[in-house]
């Protein structure tokens, strides 16, 4: 090979932050750094959620009405082991296909809902489905979760006090996207539902 045809040949840029990057005079030609990742969502595992639904584990059946679809427990809900079925239910927040994501939404309110003194009990075993929901820091599943996280901390008295030992498991996930109205933009997961960021700040606030 000549030396113009080596001198016409296309260089490759220097990685960013080497000696040859500083000694290069151009900053265009510098290779960017890698990103941290800290918004890239995360994929999830199969959800226990999942495989009791598909077992029919669960005493429900879908239900369609003039305002649309709900479930209709088998059982009244009150009567249900809210240790063994709640924790269930919060682990399908991670699920984000139907009939699953309706399942497991609407049954995790239903329980809410009706649970009164049942729910304080299970506290921990919620927290873990809570923070793997967040991890997958995925928009839709973002906002679903604190929503549940808002109707949890009023279904009971005590409930939001006792959520505070677990603080330092839940707050750093909403920390990261708590500025980041540039990722999370206008996520209608629900209809027209707000921002996961508006929600964090509510949660937060």
């Amino acid at each position: 090979m000549n030396v113009v045809a080596c001198r016409n040949s296309k260089t490759t840029p220097p990685k960013a932050f080497t000696v040859q990057a500083y000694q290069k005079q151009k900053a265009n030609e510098m290779e960017s750094p890698p990103t941290a990742g800290a918004f890239k969502s995360r994929k999830g595992e199969p959800t226990s959620f999942r495989k009791f639904y598909e077992r029919g584990d669960f005493p429900i059946a879908l239900e369609h009405d003039t305002k649309g679809n709900k479930i209709a427990w088998k059982v009244e809900i009150e009567k249900l082991d809210y240790h063994h079925y709640l924790p269930l239910f919060f682990d399908g927040l991670c699920e984000t296909e139907h009939p699953y994501e309706f399942f497991a939404r609407q049954g995790v309110h239903d329980m809410l809902e009706h649970g009164g003194s049942k729910i304080l009990p299970v506290i921990p075993q919620l927290i873990i489905p809570i923070k793997n929901a967040l991890n997958l820091r995925l928009k839709q599943v973002t906002c679903t979760t604190l929503k549940v996280l808002q109707h949890l901390v009023v279904s009971a008295d005590m409930v939001g006090e006792a959520l505070v030992p677990y603080y330092r498991q839940i707050l750093p996930i909403l920390n990261i996207f708590k500025n980041a109205n540039t990722f999370i933009g206008p996520a209608k997961t629900v209809l027209t539902g707000p921002s996961a960021t508006a929600l964090i700040y509510k949660k937060l606030g």
